[in-house]
């Protein structure tokens, strides 16, 4: 079994899991030829598709508790899900009170990151479809009630203005963050705890944010949505679909990776294979992720 706990440093880091996605690889890269994925078929399910895990992470840093990102919630929408909503059974699994939060920091405002933020009186936890009209009844409740949210204000400008704020989950799990006075807006790299920043990775949209752990000489980075697949860490060119604007966040994933490489970090990712706690390995010229 594989250990879903973690340490850099002096900061504890803990593996939580809201479910799983599947996507075949060329919806979800529908610039790269099928030849080009050969070399990492290991990577899909004997019938050729990728399965993404929903992950989230706890911090434990200089008293402080932060959770990264807070999943899909329980609807899906335009998602293909193996299974969803998990978060918070996950949490009790492993001992954790939603009152010990006091930090959920948010990678970026795509659905599969926000949809624990709210829960309603009605029994429902997320907005459903990103297109739909899905109306809540009851009044949103904070999930993590002692917490403030952390989201770059790039992503708040974009995703809570024009045709992004009519997606069914951003009145339901993005703007009460701002209503209920809760919002923690930020740019660029700033401090969480001395140990714990905010780190800029932008392109999959215009204020992803990756962040960084720093203690005791040891570093970590919780790569967000800059990179979905192990086969990136070799094609750091290949952007997704769902990446805003494509050639950005190639820039952004080249940089952070040669970033962790060069430091020898801990590279932590919410889409890969849980727990997602790995390196970046050299075989034979080429650059590997390869599980811790």
């Amino acid at each position: 079994m594989p250990d879903y706990t973690t340490r850099v440093g002096n900061v504890e880091i803990l593996a939580l899991s809201d479910g799983s996605i599947r996507f075949t690889p060329d919806d979800f890269f529908p610039s790269v030829p099928a030849e080009a994925w050969d070399p990492y078929r290991e990577y899909f399910t004997p019938e050729g598709e990728m399965i993404m895990n929903l992950g989230c992470f706890l911090l434990r840093s200089e008293g402080k508790t932060i959770l990264i990102d807070t999943g899909l919630g329980i609807d899906t929408g335009h998602l293909d899900t193996l299974d969803k909503g998990k978060l918070l059974t996950d949490m009790e699994a492993k001992g954790v009170g939603r009152g010990e939060v006091d930090i959920v920091g948010i990678t970026h405002l795509h659905i599969d990151h926000v949809g624990w933020n709210f829960l309603y009186d009605d029994g429902g936890d997320s907005a459903g479809s990103q297109d739909s009209e899905v109306e809540r009844s009851g009044e949103p409740q904070a999930t993590f009630g002692n917490a403030r949210y952390w989201v770059n204000n790039a992503d708040w400008r974009v995703f809570t203005r024009g045709a992004l704020r009519k997606r069914a989950y951003i009145p339901a799990q993005v703007l009460p963050l701002q209503e209920q006075d809760i919002l923690e807006l930020f740019e660029g790299e700033r401090q969480m705890t001395g140990e714990v920043s905010t780190l800029p990775t932008p392109g999959h949209t215009p204020g992803h944010t990756s962040f960084l752990i720093a203690s005791q000489g040891e570093r970590a980075v919780i790569t967000g949505d800059a990179i979905h697949s192990r086969a990136q860490a070799q094609e750091t060119h290949w952007s997704p679909r769902a990446d805003s604007k494509p050639d950005v966040s190639a820039e952004s994933r080249k940089n952070l990776l040669e970033r962790i490489e060069n430091d020898n970090a801990m590279l932590i990712s919410g889409h890969f294979p849980a727990p997602g706690f790995g390196t970046l390995v050299r075989l034979e010229g080429r650059r590997y992720w390869q599980a811790v």
